[in-house]
């Protein structure tokens, strides 16, 4: 077994695609017509463009419970997902320029340094690097 996808709700595709690629930095992979205007739109890294894609799912917008399960981790504050970088304190700067909101700013908790921001499609993403 391998993980290929992974799914992160978004409210909006366009702007998710927007932001994971023009602020975050992904390739976009795949982005076929579904209908009812949703999209198969998935995104990968540019360090793994064969690894596992990033679907940016639009589920709140059409199941409710999706919708409330992203809202409850949002205003919570927790991230729904994390990505590994090799300096947060890099990518927080570099993020910040671009105009991402952090919620966490760069912290550490045992080995871990992290921070938390906004998508802008519904999500806290967390950031980590072990050091």
């Amino acid at each position: 077994m391998k993980v290929t996808i992974v799914s992160i709700p978004v409210r909006d595709q366009e702007k998710a695609l927007k932001f994971y690629t023009e602020k975050l930095g992904f390739l976009k992979k795949k982005d076929k017509p579904m209908g009812g205007g949703n999209r198969w739109l998935t995104v990968v890294s540019k360090e793994a463009p064969d690894g596992p894609e990033i679907l940016l799912e639009p589920a709140p917008n059409h199941f409710e419970p999706s919708k409330v399960y992203q809202n409850a981790l949002l205003e919570a504050g927790i991230p729904y997902t994390q990505f590994e970088v090799d300096s947060v304190d890099d990518e927080y700067e570099r993020l910040t320029k671009l105009g991402v909101e952090f919620s966490v700013k760069p912290s550490t908790m045992g080995t871990t340094k992290y921070a938390v921001f906004n998508d802008t499609c519904g999500n806290n993403i967390e950031i980590t690097e072990e050091l």
